[in-house]
């Protein structure tokens, strides 16, 4: 690989490169020069308050937790990781072990993170709910964790490692999600080729010990490589350059895959990879749930607001249903789209420089400060809430108001 084409491949993996491009997309859209989407910023004090009301009825005196997979466990006020920390206890994990397997329930629960569609539901034997959607996603993964579907080894249900993961098949994924004809989820097979791709890596990887290969055994990597201090954003290149293979073929560059990398006609191609926008949504998303685990392990993640706000439909709706963002054609609300469109390219651009400006506003009315209230909170809060929403507001099944094709690898 040429050194040209190496840096061109490191910077977008880094969340400079996603606020950068999205903000060439942003000052288009400012001088209405977009094919999809105008944006009205007389709009955001209003979007504003309406986030600030979101999170005042969720977290009344505003102490808000990150937004990370972790929220999820426990949704209904059931204490699932506490019953899970029980059992790592008892198991006699000590608190490398317990971050190791943390760190592996975080990863593969995340990869399966993706829209569930407005059809599927989870019946939680454990307890009497019907999940749907993200939470209900969460609770199966956990369940399937604490069963030992990811794991080799039937005597160590609590770890996530290849052979376990390569192994898998659709029939037992289906169960663990209770999937059938009449409850249908959105890109299961995706999610399974996830799954095993990631089974792939682990035993390719240099950097994740191979005793059994886990996707937790990367905390060893990087105690090792970074102390006891990580910065948020050379976490998110770690998770890149550790996960980036295990992403369905798009963008290439240089025979690497970009993962979730896209290209927009607006941007002019006069360099390596210049016409490209990175988002690295589930990448980021998984970067923030791996905060907490670390936190076990000892490890301080610092500079939390390098990375950005998440580019997916309940933020990019938010911004579409309380008109900061306004389609310019009947067809962006009424047609499906697929992940690599123009119009979705250019939603989630839009999407990640808003989300920004929404936090800004939210922090000046509450008058708190970004080391207060960083974007990881503005979010949990806060804007993905918001968005489900108002969208549970504009329409009886909460569905985002632009249709998307997903495959279960992107959002």
């Amino acid at each position: 690989m040429r050194p040209a084409e190496k840096a061109a491949i490191a910077y977008l993996q880094t969340p400079q490169a996603i606020r950068d491009r999205a903000q060439q997309l942003f000052d288009l859209a400012q001088a209405d020069q977009l094919e999809y989407f105008s944006c009205d910023l007389s709009q955001l004090d209003q979007v504003a308050a309406y986030v600030v009301e979101t999170t005042q009825q969720a977290y009344p005196s505003f102490d808000v937790p990150f937004h990370s997979r972790w929220r999820h466990f426990d949704v209904g006020s059931v204490p699932r990781l506490a019953k899970l920390n029980q059992a790592f206890q008892v198991t006699g994990f000590d608190r490398l072990e317990m971050a190791r397997s943390q760190l592996d329930l975080a990863i593969v629960s995340v990869l399966l993170d993706a829209g569930a569609g407005t059809e599927w539901r989870y019946q939680d034997p454990y307890a009497d709910q019907r999940l749907e959607r993200s939470e209900g996603l969460a609770v199966a993964s956990l369940h399937a964790f604490e069963q030992g579907l990811f794991s080799s080894d039937h005597e160590l249900p609590y770890q996530v490692d290849a052979v376990g993961l390569k192994r898998l098949n659709e029939a037992e994924l289906a169960g663990a999600f209770q999937v059938d004809d009449s409850n249908p989820l959105v890109g299961l097979s995706g999610r399974l080729s996830l799954l095993q791709q990631l089974g792939k890596a682990l035993l390719e990887s240099d950097r994740i010990p191979q005793n059994p290969a886990r996707p937790g055994n990367l905390l060893d990597y990087w105690i090792e490589r970074y102390g006891m201090e990580l910065d948020a954003g050379t976490l998110l290149t770690e998770v890149l350059e550790s996960l980036g293979s295990i992403w369905p073929g798009r963008v290439t560059l240089a025979g690497t895959n970009l993962g979730d990398v896209w290209p927009h006609p607006s941007l002019t191609d006069q360099g390596l990879g210049e016409n490209l926008i990175p988002f690295h949504k589930l990448s980021q998303w998984l970067t923030y749930s791996l905060v907490e685990p670390l936190s076990v392990a000892g490890i301080a993640v610092t500079n939390l607001n390098a990375l950005t706000g998440l580019a997916e439909y309940r933020n990019g709706g938010l911004c579409v249903d309380l008109k900061l963002l306004i389609p310019k054609h009947a067809a962006v609300m009424g047609d499906s789209h697929l992940p690599s469109s123009p119009v979705v390219v250019e939603w989630r651009a839009l999407t990640v420089v808003l989300l920004d400006l929404i936090g800004d506003r939210v922090r000046h009315l509450l008058n708190k400060s970004p080391e207060e209230l960083p974007l990881i909170k503005v979010l949990e809060g806060g804007t993905w809430a918001a968005g489900r929403r108002i969208a549970k507001q504009l329409r009886p099944t909460g569905a985002p108001p632009i249709t998307i094709q997903s495959d279960g690898t992107v959002f």
